[in-house]
């Protein structure tokens, strides 16, 4: 059985640009808990107020799964263990389980504390065996283990043999710098074993991009339990990342671990850490990320749909995530196909619309565009190929002026429109007048062009109201033209229930922001009439 220890809301929280509110750590505590992770460290009490009220809030959710663990270091030197502050916080806590670190590495000792080696024994010792009175598992960090070990070996096994004799029930062994390399691992962690016996764990950075191997290998010789964070979060390049771990040591190596049903939650747990964090989701992490079962290639894609084995190391659903079809110049009949399929359209290899559509995208692609960030715009591409969604508007014409009228104020911008609304349309919504000839202001062009449309549009389709755009991207695409180059424009939009992403290419800046900015107005009409015809609601 090997335990899995979480630090997301510790060492992942230490994160440059990471701040969790308090709330956040709680909703994050209850996802680790449905997960089944063993331990959830939840921060240092004596280190700040939101980690003290934290230890207080996590008592009042019905956890059923986790335990809550308490972090600080060991004592400070020339303080009785009963008069520090940081351990008596930890007491306080009156968690099950805590972790204390202490330096394994002799420079660390008598550089950064300042004292001898013998004291720092006596730290270990004294902190772990007071500890083991108030709380039923006592883990001892040994900081910095790897790089102490290389300096002075002898003196690497002493602290841990503190912690041992001290009471601690595992003796974690940290890569705090990230630098060691797999093969040092496993002949780190055999001379331990056969020094130390007792249960030990493995804390691994990823300054060497090996904190996931040196992890697996620690297990491998015998660790019992594995600490790291959700997505790989922690300083600098960040700790072994439990989202490969997981489902490497269940679904792999064939240990027990957590319930393997509960792997199908990984996907969604990694999704909400990176929506606390306010970050994107990485889209290249293994087995949670969006492309970890995306498929592009014409051959890869026809070879999955005969069998997923083929391009596929494990079936997406068993870690939560789903296979994804791309589409682009390297599409072939298969892609188009497999995602017609996944929107809700059934098409035959034979059919004449695949290979018009597939003929569509490779010369809009070959033009600029790109539609594995645009879906919104592919799926409007596919639909209005095959006569499945209406047309919702026509452009008359736009005029665009920027102004800045002197030196120290600032620019803005002024954007008239005229569109033509289908006449089917204006006599379902009794609108007499199709024709819609009005202006807006905005601080850019873009903004004032958006303002504009949204503001002929609204009385004919009210539930435009609720798209906000989340993102907007400008590519270059031939950059060595210069000024002349052509501009690629991705928007990312949001009604607050689906987000998509739509493009436009033009030489014209303002025109490739027109085209992407009409595909996801005409997308999220598309979407709304789809969820009519379905039976739901739909504003506007």
């Amino acid at each position: 059985m090997v335990y899995i220890y979480d630090t997301t809301l510790r060492d992942g929280a230490q994160t440059r640009g990471i701040s969790f509110s308090l709330e956040d750590k709680l909703r994050i505590t209850e996802a680790l808990d449905e997960l089944g992770i063993h331990y959830i460290e939840g921060g240092w009490p004596g280190s700040n107020p939101k980690d003290l009220a934290y230890f207080e809030e996590v008592k009042k959710l019905n956890l059923k799964n986790s335990k809550i663990v308490a972090f600080s270091s060991t004592k400070r030197k020339g303080v009785k263990v009963e008069k520090d502050s940081n351990i008596q916080q930890l007491v306080k806590t009156e968690v099950p389980a805590v972790t204390v670190f202490g330096k394994s590495w002799d420079l660390h000792a008598t550089l950064g504390l300042g004292i001898s080696l013998e004291e720092n024994l006596e730290l270990i010792f004294e902190t772990v065996s007071y500890l083991k009175k108030y709380f039923d598992e006592v883990f001892f960090d040994a900081e910095h283990f790897f790089d102490g070990y290389k300096s002075n070996p002898e003196y690497a096994i002493k602290t841990l043999l503190a912690a041992k004799e001290g009471g601690a029930d595992c003796l974690v062994l940290c890569d705090t710098n990230g630098g060691t390399l797999w093969y040092e691992t496993e002949e780190i962690i055999d001379t331990v074993l056969k020094k130390v016996k007792a249960p030990i764990g493995i804390h691994a950075h990823n300054d060497s991009d090996m904190a996931v191997v040196n992890s697996l290998i620690a297990v491998k010789k015998g660790a019992i339990q594995v600490q790291g964070t959700i997505n790989g979060l922690g300083e600098r390049t960040g700790n072994a990342n439990l989202c490969s771990i997981i489902p490497n040591l269940v679904l792999k190596m064939g240990i027990k671990s957590i319930p393997e049903e509960n792997l199908k939650k990984l996907y969604s747990v990694s999704r909400l850490v990176s929506e606390l964090s306010n970050r994107p989701h990485p889209v290249n992490l293994p087995y949670v990320g969006e492309n970890a079962f995306a498929h592009k290639a014409g051959v890869h894609v026809s070879a999955v749909e005969k069998n997923p084995k083929l391009y596929e190391h494990i079936e997406p659903e068993k870690v939560g995530n789903k296979r994804k079809i791309m589409v682009s110049e390297l599409s072939g009949r298969s892609n188009i196909i497999s995602k017609a399929k996944e929107l809700g359209v059934e098409l035959s290899k034979d059919s004449p619309a695949v290979k018009e559509i597939l003929d569509k995208i490779k010369n809009l692609e070959a033009q600029g565009y790109h539609f594995e960030g645009a879906e919104g715009s592919f799926e409007l591409l596919l639909k209005e190929s095959l006569g499945l969604t209406k047309k919702y508007f026509e452009l008359k014409g736009f005029r665009v002026l920027t102004e800045k009228r002197s030196e120290n104020e600032e620019a803005y911008a002024e954007a008239t429109i005229k569109v033509e609304i289908p006449k089917e349309i204006a006599e379902e919504k009794g609108i007499e007048d199709r024709f819609e000839h009005t202006a807006a202001e905005g601080r850019g062009p873009v903004e004032a062009l958006d303002k504009a449309l949204r503001k002929a549009l609204e009385k004919f389709y009210p539930s435009i109201g609720e798209i906000k755009l989340t993102d907007y991207k400008v590519r270059i695409l031939n950059e060595a033209a210069g000024t002349e180059a052509s501009p690629r424009v991705l928007i990312e939009s949001t009604d607050g229930k689906r987000k998509w992403g739509t493009v436009g290419v033009s030489p014209n800046i303002i025109e490739a922001s027109w085209l992407a900015l009409a595909d996801a107005i005409k997308y999220k009409l598309m979407k709304d009439d789809e969820d009519t015809d379905r039976g739901g609601s739909s504003e506007g």
